[in-house]
């Protein structure tokens, strides 16, 4: 087949600048051809190179004791002792899972499942962070079921239990919804698996499923914006089989125990392409490869088309060359394919063959640590405008009118379509706050969740930043357990916009001063751009995915509310109601500064949480909704109501930071408030776990009444 000219169109269509063509032909000193083109595109995209937020990823706090590997492999590992490590990352799949929601959703599954295995561990855990559309928007319907769909059916299928998570709804989203996906695995420090290639001369095995046109130009479609082009791209979305990922892993996990694997890279994002040049690049060397020799399930695929193509459920390996054999056989075992496609070579080259023709020699070192790097234009976000009055509102009304909407109302329907217990190790699934997961064999136990509170970041990037993480700190901190590190998924419009930008910059500010207070450095992680539709953008939202440890499950912080137990706030209220929930689900609002977050406080008021566990019978952070909201979770879980002292509306419904609401009996409250006193941690009585109703003055609604509300309007809404 003919190459195509290489046209301007040709060059705009694959997401390349003129300045960035200009670079290509000074690097090679000639015309690419077309797939030494494609290379290109891939690996310089921003989906792969990161080339607009390189600069500032790099002010994150990335190292602690505890961290064994941070940012720059396939996850971050994390040392949890006992010669134990849990390896981590969340990644976005956002564009695919507009474009072909359940395959969008259930290849970012598996990706990041790869990620994870690729280094040795066998996962244990799942969560996924999901942002929709207005739930009246025609797309918002189709676009839920077959997301929530996606991701059961691959996590489901695979066997890997799905603990957590959050679900929100926003007109922003309207044109582009957010699929951040995050796995967790468990490896022994002395077996972790890496990269980076080492040794000339060494065999490069292409492993797992063969290669097909799916996905071919994918991370360049995940660098741009949509427009009513969108249906054009639907080929560019991957088709997964999480029965073969299965197999595939337990393939990797056996393999790595022979002593074969040199290094491995799972093919994600531009496939062989981005695989073969990581891994090079790391170890310093040149790849050569001969597409010949690359399983294929279709006919006359193009050198192109297989550098390019973004199949699913494929590793690449550096082998030791003594243990071919061995290896072979173990793939053989589990019915996958093991090809000798290449081998490492001393130049720095990237050199692909194909039919005795040589279709790209390019140095490799220059498509991936040299690639472009941006110092993009940006403009801080505005001071926000204090927010306006707020009338007093009754107590009652307000809270049908959080249960009602669907970012508030409980999740059952979409946690019910994951299975959270396979693997028998879940000690708390989705919907009670942080997941938790026993360390097999062990008495430990690992607690996961994800945070973000986008309408805040929007306001001040800087202060959404450090509550993302904050409420992560809180959410792990509530089970008992010691936060340990955290990874990132930056969603962000587009970065050429310098108000865009700046919201990206200001969000990274706040999340590294965060991340340093508390000691949750960040170990992994990924930026997805560019998320926009007709020049409309999300909510800055930059998922926060955290882990915390338990040294024993008989650590863990229950939610045993009993009638009779005091309410007790720990943390200060001053009643902050400034793009708060009760503003934009009462009163369509959205004016106002985020929250102030105290880091000095988080931390003091975390560490006499933990300090204080044998004295706390059940425990919540306090966010969206505030005091009234997070009552409300706590009795209707229990089947028990509440009163509350005041039917203030700025107390009740208030998102000031930095606060639990703890339940205990009578002794523990006292107790509780004695310890307080001592360590200068504010702390208030705020009523009573009691009855059958929920009262706050003198506005009251029976508990089953507003139970039933909570449970049936998210399936209303969108099921």
């Amino acid at each position: 087949m003919q190459d195509p000219a290489i046209t301007q169109d040709l060059i705009e269509s694959h997401g390349l600048k003129p300045d960035e063509y200009e670079s290509i032909l000074e690097i090679i000193g000639r015309e690419p051809t077309f797939t030494e083109l494609g290379i290109f595109s891939a690996m310089w995209n921003e989906h792969c190179s990161y080339k607009s937020s390189k600069k500032w990823l790099r002010t994150l706090p990335t190292e602690g004791p505890q961290v064994i590997c941070g940012p720059g492999e396939n996850a971050g590992i994390v040392d949890i002792g006992d010669g134990q490590a849990v390896v981590f990352k969340m990644e976005s799949h956002n564009h695919p899972s507009y474009i072909e929601p359940y395959q969008g959703a259930a290849t970012g599954v598996g990706g990041i499942l790869r990620d994870v295995f690729t280094m040795g561990a066998r996962p244990i855990a799942a969560m996924n962070a999901l942002s929709f559309g207005e739930p009246s928007h025609p797309k918002t319907r189709q676009l839920v079921n077959g997301v929530v769909e996606g991701i059961g059916g691959y996590g489901n299928a695979f066997g890997v239990p799905t603990v957590g998570g959050e679900v929100r709804f926003h007109r922003a989203y309207n044109g582009n919804c957010l699929v951040n996906a995050f796995a967790a695995g468990l490896a022994d420090t002395d077996s972790i698996f890496y990269s980076a290639a080492s040794g000339v001369g060494m065999p490069v095995v292409y492993l797992g499923a063969k290669t097909g046109r799916d996905g071919v130009g994918g991370a360049t479609m995940a660098s741009a914006e949509f427009d009513d082009s969108i249906e054009e791209k639907r080929p560019t979305v991957q088709v997964g089989d999480p029965f073969t990922e299965k197999r595939l892993m337990e393939a990797c996990l056996e393999l790595m125990q022979t002593g074969a694997v040199i290094s491995i890279q799972d093919m994600g994002a531009a496939g062989l392409t981005c695989s073969a040049v990581e891994m090079g690049d790391k170890g310093g060397l040149g790849i050569q490869l001969n597409l010949d020799h690359v399983p294929q399930r279709e006919a006359a695929m193009t050198a192109y088309e297989m550098m390019l193509s973004e199949s699913q459920e494929r590793m690449l390996m550096v082998l030791r060359p003594e243990k071919e054999a061995e290896a072979k056989a173990v793939f053989d075992k589990w019915d996958l394919d093991f090809a000798i496609v290449g081998e490492t070579i001393a130049e720095d080259r990237f050199l692909i063959l194909h039919g005795n023709e040589v279709m790209a020699d390019l140095p490799l070192s220059k498509l991936s640590s040299s690639a472009p790097e941006y110092d993009r234009p940006w403009v801080e976000t505005q001071d926000a405008e204090p927010v306006g009055d707020v009338p007093q509102v009754d107590p009652i009304d307000a809270l049908r009118s959080l249960l009602a909407s669907p970012n508030y109302a409980a999740k059952q329907w979409v946690f019910d379509q994951y299975d959270s217990m396979v693997m028998a190790d879940t000690a708390r699934g989705p919907g009670l706050g942080a997941g938790i997961v026993r360390v097999h064999g062990t008495d430990k136990a690992l607690a996961f969740t994800a945070d973000v509170t986008p309408r805040y970041v929007r306001a001040n990037p800087v202060e959404g930043g450090k509550q993302a993480v904050a409420e992560a700190y809180r959410n792990l901190t509530a089970t008992g357990a010691l936060p340990l590190a955290t990874t990132d998924n930056l969603n962000f419009g587009n970065p050429e916009k310098p108000e865009i930008m700046g919201q990206f910059v200001g969000a990274i500010k706040g999340i590294g001063a965060a991340c340093a207070a508390l000691d949750v450095p960040i170990v992994s992680g990924n930026v997805s751009l560019y998320n926009e539709t007709d020049g409309a953008a999300i909510l800055p939202t930059p998922t926060i995915g955290a882990v915390g440890l338990l040294q024993s499950v008989d650590d863990i912080i229950g939610n045993d509310v009993r009638d009779g137990h005091f309410a007790v706030v720990i943390g200060e209220t001053s009643g902050h109601l400034g793009q708060s929930a009760l503003l934009a689900e009462v009163f369509n609002r959205d004016d106002g500064d985020a929250p102030k977050v105290d880091l000095e406080a988080e931390k003091r008021n975390g560490d006499f949480i933990r300090a204080n566990r044998d004295l706390i019978t059940a425990c919540t952070d306090l966010s969206d909704g505030g005091l009234m909201l997070a009552a409300f979770e706590l009795a209707e879980a229990a089947g028990v109501g509440f009163v509350l002292d005041t039917d203030d509306t700025a107390t009740l419904f208030g998102e000031d930071q930095g606060r639990y609401l703890v339940a205990c009996g009578f002794d523990r409250a006292e107790a509780l408030m004695t310890a307080a006193a001592q360590t200068g941690v504010p702390v208030a009585s705020v009523g009573r776990f009691t009855g059958a109703a929920v009262r706050a003055g003198s506005s009251e609604a029976p508990l089953d009444e507003l139970a039933a509300l909570y449970r049936s309007a998210f399936a209303d809404s969108v099921g």
